[in-house]
C-alpha cells in the first residue's frame, strides 16, 4: 500500500510564495509613505500610529472606509491599474478632510483569485502614491489570494483611513449660514462614481476606448475616463487650521444635488448656478452620448466640481486665492439661503445642453 500523495496549499491555488514576494516588493512603497507619527514599516500584525508624535494634543479620530466601484472593471479589462490606488486613497482621504480631520494612515484591502503578472504591485505602487498626495502612511493592508472567489484577472479592491482633528476644531457645519458662499473646486474628471452608467454608454454606444477622444484629440478615451480622483487634502487643511471655512462637501456619488444637503445645518438651502462655471468637456460628451438630462447629471456625476467648500462671504475672494495658490481650480458656484435644508441646481436654456431654463431640487 503506498501512502497517499500529500497535499499543499500551493496545489490549491494559493502561493505562500507569490505572498512573500509581493509583501516585499510593496515594503519600499509603504517606506515611502513615512511621515510623523508612522514609520510605515509592513509586516507585523498590525500597523501603529503616535498621535503625540504626530502633533495633536486633543485630538477626535475619524475614520472612513471606500473602494473605486465599477472603475475597476475598467481597469482590469483595459489593463489600466497604475491610478485606481490613488482613487482609492482620495475617496476615504476626501471623506476626511470634509470633518476638518488630517490623514493619517491608510490601509488597504486587494482580493483576487490568484496572484499573477505584476497587478498587485502596480495597484499598491498607485496607492503608494495616494498616500504621498494625501500626506498618510500606508500602515498595513491584506492582500487575500482565494481561488474559485474571483473570475480569471478580477480584483477587488477596499481602503481604510483614519485621521484626526482637534477637538475645538471639529468642522461640521454648524457655522454655515444664509449669505455664506459657494466655492467649487474642480475636479479631474469623473473620479470614482458614476462608471456603471460610463460602461454603460461604452457598451451601447461602441466606444473605441483606445482612440482619441472626440471632445480632446490629444487624450486617448480610456485615459480621461481613468483619470484619477483629485485628492484635496494638502490644499484645504491650511485654510481649515485658520479657520477660514465654515463646511466642505466631497462630491462623490448623488452629485452636488445630494451632497452639498449633508454637510448643511437645518434651515440653510444651497443654491447652485450652472451657469457659472463652464461645464468640462467630458462631461458634456457623456451626457450627449446618454441624451442624460441635466437634473439627472446633477445628482449622478461631479460635473466638474469634485469638493464644494462653503465659507463667508467675506472670506470667499481670500479662501480662492489660496486655494489657487495650491494648485486648485477654483469657482465661485452659489449661496447659502435660508430656507429648507437641502440644495437646489439651476441653468439656463443650454446651459448643460438644457433647451429651456431648469431647476433640480433634492432636500434632505
Amino acid at each position: 500500500m503506498t501512502d497517499p500523495k500529500p497535499y499543499t496549499y500551493a496545489q490549491a491555488g494559493v502561493s505562500i510564495d507569490a505572498g512573500n514576494a509581493l509583501v516585499k516588493a510593496i515594503a519600499p512603497l509603504a517606506r515611502s509613505t513615512r511621515r510623523p507619527g508612522a514609520d510605515a514599516d509592513l509586516g507585523g500584525f498590525g500597523g501603529l500610529f503616535d498621535l503625540k508624535a504626530a502633533g495633536f494634543t486633543d485630538p477626535l479620530l475619524v475614520a472612513a472606509n471606500d473602494g473605486v466601484g465599477t472603475k475597476l472593471k475598467l481597469a482590469i479589462e483595459h489593463d489600466h491599474h497604475d491610478g485606481v490606488g490613488i482613487d482609492l486613497v482620495a475617496m476615504c482621504a476626501n471623506d476626511l478632510i470634509v470633518q476638518g480631520a488630517e490623514p493619517l494612515f491608510f490601509l488597504d484591502y486587494f482580493a483576487t483569485g490568484k496572484l499573477v503578472n505584476g497587478v498587485a504591485e502596480r495597484v499598491v505602487a498607485s496607492i503608494a502614491q495616494g498616500c504621498i498626495q494625501a500626506g498618510c502612511a500606508l500602515i498595513g493592508g491584506e492582500t487575500a489570494e482565494m481561488p474559485g472567489m474571483y473570475a480569471d484577472g478580477d480584483y477587488d479592491l477596499a481602503g481604510f483611513c483614519v485621521g484626526a482633528v482637534e477637538r475645538d476644531r471639529l468642522l461640521d457645519g454648524k457655522k454655515i449660514a444664509p449669505g455664506d458662499v459657494i466655492l467649487g473646486l474642480g475636479s479631474t474628471g469623473v473620479h470614482s462614481n458614476g462608471y456603471s452608467l460610463v460602461r454603460r454608454l461604452a457598451a451601447d454606444k461602441g466606444w473605441k476606448l483606445d482612440r482619441p477622444a472626440l471632445f480632446d484629440q490629444d487624450t486617448i478615451l480610456l485615459d480621461a475616463l481613468m483619470a484619477p480622483t483629485r485628492i484635496y487634502v494638502k490644499s484645504l487643511l491650511p485654510l481649515l487650521r485658520d479657520g477660514a471655512i465654515n463646511g466642505l462637501a466631497h462630491i462623490t456619488g448623488g452629485g452636488l444635488l445630494e451632497n452639498i444637503p449633508r454637510v448643511l445645518p437645518e434651515g440653510c438651502h444651497a443654491r447652485v448656478d450652472a451657469d457659472s462655471w463652464a461645464q468640462p468637456r467630458l462631461m458634456a460628451f457623456l451626457q450627449a452620448q446618454g441624451n442624460i438630462e441635466p437634473e439627472e447629471m446633477a445628482r449622478t456625476f461631479n460635473c466638474g466640481i469634485g469638493m464644494v467648500a462653503v465659507v463667508s462671504a467675506g472670506k470667499a475672494d481670500a479662501v480662492a486665492q489660496a486655494l489657487e495658490a495650491a494648485g486648485e481650480t477654483v469657482h465661485r458656484i452659489g449661496g447659502i439661503e435660508a430656507g429648507q435644508r437641502g440644495c437646489t441646481v439651476a441653468g439656463s436654456a443650454e446651459t448643460w445642453a438644457a433647451r429651456a431654463e431648469w431647476s433640480a431640487t433634492h432636500n434632505a
